[in-house]
């Protein structure tokens, strides 16, 4: 297969498109988890940090649906993209099987990415996967990169911070992808194994009562229980947070309405909004945790 082009593409929704791309790399970053690289340069150079692409396995209608993975990053050539993901399923199963030359079909970018105001500081907090759409945020936030094109005009923090909790040391994922980066990482497990022995929003509250009287914006991706706790602590500190939500998805597109969220309206109410087209970022504050 000829690396320099995809097999094929057509357009799909306003700014994401379908093709099938090759494999570059297909690497184990942790235990079950995988960093899956991909020759898609005309989606490398629209998505931006927040935003996700659909994949599924070319040639293959067992599994037929695709699965919604984050944006890791964008190569430095601007020709592919990085995802991370956990096998875990079917299709995570067969994709973990795939070497470089084979391909996948990918549709994107979709969804809204992370639109952040300026702030003195940016704290992520991620849980198990959620760290995936964290790195190109800080790059972002750091001014290591930019996205989007032409690249759109992000605010730039004096430090930002990841919180990154694990269930044990072995599921740690791309800690020296962030470290390199000039991310602070701070890390918490469940079984003490490494970092901080305890819960991630533990690391959390730490890094708020730094902050002092810096302005500060918090980002999260993760279990839904430690998002929850993400958004009460800001609420209860006045800090805004912005969450990413990893509502299992279908389509991507927003036409089978299989990933809504209960969201809160202006007038006090709630309505479902579908995470894959008016998500997968929401303010925490709007998000109604069940």
């Amino acid at each position: 297969m000829n690396a320099a082009s995809p097999i094929h593409a057509t357009h799909c929704a306003d700014n994401a498109r379908f093709i099938q791309a090759e494999i570059l790399e297909n690497e184990p970053v942790a235990q079950d988890t995988f960093r899956l690289r991909v020759e898609a340069a005309e989606i490398a150079a629209r998505i931006v940090p927040g935003q996700f692409v659909m994949i599924r396995l070319a040639g293959v209608n067992d599994p037929l649906l695709g699965r919604a993975l984050a944006l890791y990053d964008v190569s430095a050539s601007r020709a592919a993209i990085d995802v991370v993901y956990l096998r875990m399923g079917k299709l995570t199963r067969e994709l973990a099987r795939r070497q470089p030359g084979d391909a996948v079909e990918l549709w994107g970018p979709l969804g809204n990415g992370f639109v952040l105001p300026a702030a003195d500081r940016l704290v992520m907090v991620a849980g198990g996967i959620g760290q995936t759409p964290m790195l190109a945020l800080g790059k972002e936030a750091l001014g290591v990169c930019s996205y989007g094109r032409p690249s759109r005009t992000a605010p730039r923090f004096g430090s930002t911070v990841l919180c990154y909790g694990v269930r044990n040391a072995s599921l740690l994922a791309g800690a020296d992808d962030f470290r390199a980066a000039g991310i602070d990482l701070r890390i918490a497990s469940d079984d003490g194994s490494i970092g901080r022995h305890g819960l991630v929003t533990e690391l959390l509250v730490e890094a708020l009562q730094e902050c002092g009287d810096q302005s500060v914006v918090v980002a999260t991706c993760g279990p839904e229980p430690m998002m929850a706790r993400v958004a009460e602590i800001c609420a209860d500190r006045g800090v805004l947070c912005f969450a990413s939500l990893e509502t299992p998805m279908a389509c991507g597109i927003g036409i089978c309405f299989s990933c809504v969220a209960p969201v809160r309206q202006q007038d006090g109410g709630w309505d479902y909004k579908r995470t894959c087209v008016e998500g997968p970022v929401f303010d925490a504050a709007s998000l109604v945790w069940e």
